[in-house]
């Protein structure tokens, strides 16, 4: 592939413009992760609640993803995006102002951030109407990335907190999105055509075709690990080798940058062996990664009254479990793009429908991913039952490729254009 080639297929402002858009919804999104604890402090809430309020969030992006995949087939990408940005915008700018005052606040605060999180349906199909099928998986991977504002978040969030307040982080995220804003209202365009509008009753007739429901599957595993992972790590970190929020969030702005920057890869690959190829090797991987992660013991804690070990004073199995969870993160983020390489082959003409019903799945992943270990933690004291449950659900997604893989070769794939 040449980049030449490659720029003159599409329209690389509105590629650019979904990706920012992307990246600066993701880091609204899974805000409350790394500034969970800030925002709790004094609040005696216990570490499963907190994860049970991180996953908010996230269940309203998988909420919010459907209706506004109808809006933006209805009215347009852009103007979709628009406008859920802008009510994401006043929310932040709010909360920056007034604060959480409580676990009900903060779960309102979550839901609305969950329409961030929709952002999904919006950008992929917006930048994915531009390019022809051989490019898809790159396109998609490429658009997808803006994920890794959950880096961004990890990394910084915790030391704005603890140096100018939580509420400064808020604060930054606003003047953020703000300039974000501006330049997907200018360098955004819908691809020329036809509009597809889809009404609720199309979504009913594609949740009937079985290949719908394989694809949502799929991505509950790969981005609900990523997102969910992405979201309560920090908490993680935190309960399981007491480490403080700023290492706490060092640790987890390394494992998703992982995730995050090798999503164009997985669709590169893709796009070059095939999608079911690809993704039954990371499948592998991400099960024997979360089998792993489930055998290693918990870390010592501080003396009673320190804030939490630093980067420096973490036991080395803290950082066996930061090697352990960047693989497997990294194998989820490729994922993410070998989905979206098969996705727009089987499913171009209603890829925005498509997008939102896959993206509310994996959101719906990333939640589950989130209340099975506050159900574990809540239950058993430790979070090791829900990665186990998570590595054999990694499984059933490699037995269910098995099951499609010759027919889709067969049928629809025959006549892609692409590799399957």
């Amino acid at each position: 592939m040449k980049l030449d080639d490659f720029k003159k297929a599409g329209h690389w402002p509105t590629l650019l413009a979904a990706f920012l858009y992307f990246d600066i919804s993701f880091m609204a999104w899974v805000s409350l992760g790394p500034l969970m604890i800030y925002i709790t402090k004094g609040m005696q809430i216990p570490v499963e609640d907190k994860l049970s309020l991180v996953a908010i969030p996230v269940l309203g992006g998988a909420f919010f993803r459907v209706p506004l995949g109808l809006i933006a087939d209805s009215i347009g990408s852009k103007k979709a995006g628009i406008v859920a940005q802008a009510i994401v915008m006043f929310a932040v700018a709010l909360v920056s102002v007034l604060g959480l005052t409580g676990p009900s606040a903060i779960a309102l605060f979550g839901i609305v951030l969950g329409i961030a999180g929709a952002s999904f349906a919006v950008a992929l199909p917006q930048a994915g109407r531009w390019y022809p099928p051989q490019y898809q998986g790159l396109v998609m991977g490429i658009a997808g990335a803006g994920n890794m504002g959950v880096v961004l978040d990890a990394l910084f969030a915790p030391w704005i907190a603890e140096t100018y307040g939580w509420r400064t982080v808020y604060g930054v995220l606003f003047v953020l999105m703000l300039a974000v804003f501006a330049i997907y209202a200018i360098a955004a365009k819908d691809a020329p055509g036809a509009k597809a509008t889809i009404s609720l009753s199309d979504y009913g007739k594609i949740l009937r075709d079985s290949d719908s429901l394989w694809f949502m599957f799929f991505y509950f595993i790969t981005f609900g690990g990523f997102v969910g992972l992405a979201s309560a790590l920090p908490l993680y970190f935190t309960a399981q080798y007491h480490a403080s929020g700023v290492a706490a969030g060092l640790m987890v702005s390394i494992i998703v940058a992982f995730g995050s920057g090798f999503r164009p890869v997985g669709g590169y690959i893709a796009d070059r062996i095939g999608g079911v190829k690809t993704l039954s090797f990371l499948f592998v991987a991400v099960s024997l990664c979360y089998f792993a992660i489930a055998l290693l013991p918990a870390g010592p804690a501080p003396a009673a009254g320190a804030a939490g070990w630093n980067l420096t004073q973490l036991p080395p199995v803290a950082f066996a479990a930061v090697g352990l969870f960047s693989i497997g993160v990294l194998c989820l983020g490729m994922g993410n793009g070998a989905v979206f390489q098969l996705l727009p082959q089987r499913f171009r003409r209603e890829i925005g429908a498509m997008t939102g019903l896959v993206g509310a799945a994996g959101g719906l992943g990333g939640f589950f991913l989130a209340k099975t270990l506050a159900f574990s933690k809540g239950a058993t004291g430790g979070f090791s039952g829900g990665f186990v449950f998570f590595g054999l659900l990694a499984l059933l997604g490699l037995i269910g490729l098995f099951i499609v893989k010759t027919r889709w070769r067969t049928t629809w794939g025959a006549v892609s254009g692409a590799r399957i």
